[in-house]
């Protein structure tokens, strides 16, 4: 194949994400981790499974960054997730160290790469990569708004009784507990969501989303969510090496638009090649900017915590 992703990172995130994109022929893979032996054992399962799924993308399993050389696209998924009595100022900083490192060294490869970023905390893992990749903005992205919005997207179906495919919905703003769903702008077929469920329901249904990882983390109880992650970031990646010119919520850096500077925050982006080709500006009532504003703030919270701890 002529395009090639990387995914760094082969846990159950990264693995699913070279599985979704190599069953969508979107490109070669090469799937990167520093455990011995695991992205290559998985790169030749995924291989031999190529027979059975009719396709022919390679997937390449591999303990260094030389196999990712002339990547178009770059899936960071790498970075440890909250142990026992872990503080999120050390998550943060073991995150940090690594999407630095495993960034700064496939950039140097792949020059002309768009970064998708699935480590957390998300936003704050944005901030990193930009930095070490020395990447323009718009060729570094953050998955948290396709996953966020499917999430609603689904509850939503479920509520109604309706086929997903019917349901449109945009979540905005942080990866986390200040996530704002936009019911207003949420529809079913056309149908505004308010003139569909009372007001109650719809409440219910967006707390429900921002606190749809942490409901599957309980359920899994040793682990967190990948198939919808890795699904998410595959669709960007796809609109990215199409250049679809898709407008998919993501978390972009912002340069004055809905009034932030110099922040990484889920926005509706429009991609295509090159990554974010525009950002794409909606205007939110004023109940809608004050939670997008919370939102905001607890980014830069994240944001200063990293520049405290020298990131």
């Amino acid at each position: 194949m002529l395009q090639k992703i990387t995914v760094i990172g082969a846990g159950n995130v990264g693995a699913t994400c070279a599985q979704r994109a190599a069953e969508k022929e979107l490109a070669d893979v090469v799937l990167v981790d520093v455990v011995e032996g695991m992205p290559q054992g998985k790169g030749l399962d995924l291989c031999e499974a190529a027979t059975i799924e009719m396709h022919d993308a390679l997937i390449t399993g591999s303990n260094g960054f030389e196999a990712t050389a002339g990547s178009d696209v770059i899936i960071v998924t790498a970075g440890i997730a909250r142990k026992p009595g872990m503080s999120r100022d050390d998550l943060i900083k073991t995150n940090a160290g690594i999407v630095h490192n495993v960034v700064a060294a496939a950039a140097k490869l792949s020059p002309q790469a768009v970064l998708i970023i699935v480590s957390n905390p998300l936003d704050a893992m944005c901030h990193v990569a930009l930095k070490a990749s020395g990447f323009p903005p718009e060729r570094v992205i953050g998955m948290a708004g396709v996953l966020d919005s499917a999430r609603f997207r689904f509850f939503i179906a479920e509520a109604l009784d309706v086929s997903v495919e019917n349901c449109h919905a945009f979540v905005l703003g942080g990866h986390g507990d200040t996530m704002v769903p936009l019911p207003r702008l949420s529809n079913v077929s056309g149908i505004p969501l308010p003139e569909l469920l009372p007001a109650d329901k719809i409440a219910a249904l967006c707390q429900r989303t921002a606190q749809g990882g942490a409901e599957i983390v309980a359920l899994l109880k040793t682990g967190s969510a990948y198939y919808a992650p890795a699904s998410a970031a595959v669709e960007m990646a796809e609109a990215i090496l199409k250049d679809k010119k898709k407008v998919l919520p993501c978390a972009a850096y912002l340069t004055g638009q809905y009034g932030y500077n110099d922040l990484f925050i889920g926005v509706p982006v429009k991609l295509g090649k090159g990554g974010v080709l525009k950002v794409m500006e909606i205007a939110l009532n004023a109940e809608e900017k004050a939670a997008l504003d919370k939102s905001a703030e607890a980014v830069r919270g994240l944001v200063k915590t990293l520049s405290d701890l020298g990131f």
